[in-house]
């Protein structure tokens, strides 16, 4: 039986952050379902369809992923992809209070998921995706956050 986890997020932009989660998630999981969460109350930066492109653009070498977007209750879309593990990245202490009542309200639904927490590596702890984008509209240097790839993006969505 294959070890199947599930990395659920807005991922709007991914930054390296992300990606450092991701590799070691891979560590622990066969198979891992980059999960780009749609929510119809908030409108994105990136569009959902370019959001899994760009994640298939830096991750096409590695056949362990499968990228994918969803809406509705997350522990619904974890059974229906045959896993029993949420994967959550930890930044701070500030993180842990909310991310720890997601996983409360996710085991009070479906008893048998667990949600497995991975620090962020410490280069990574400031990092977020709406200090990415705001970094990149005023002009600043983001490619130590992102992959060149979401930096390209980035600034042809400002113009730059």
């Amino acid at each position: 039986m294959s070890r199947i986890g599930v990395y659920p997020g807005s991922f709007d932009p991914v930054t390296n952050g992300h990606l450092d989660i991701l590799k070691r998630a891979l560590r622990i999981f066969d198979h891992v379902v980059v999960a780009i969460v749609h929510n119809p109350n908030k409108q994105g930066f990136f569009t959902h369809q370019e959001r899994a492109d760009l994640l298939g653009e830096i991750l096409a070498d590695e056949k362990r992923i499968e990228i994918d977007v969803f809406s509705g209750l997350l522990v619904d879309y974890v059974e229906e992809k045959g896993a029993h593990s949420i994967i959550r990245g930890l930044r701070a202490v500030a993180d842990f209070e909310f991310e720890f009542q997601m996983a409360s309200m996710n085991r009070r639904l479906k008893k048998e998921l667990d949600t497995i927490f991975l620090m962020t590596d410490e280069r990574h702890f400031y990092v977020s995706s709406s200090l990415v984008k705001e970094v990149a509209r005023l002009k600043g240097d983001i490619s130590g956050f992102v992959p060149p790839a979401v930096a390209k993006a980035l600034a042809q969505k400002y113009g730059q």
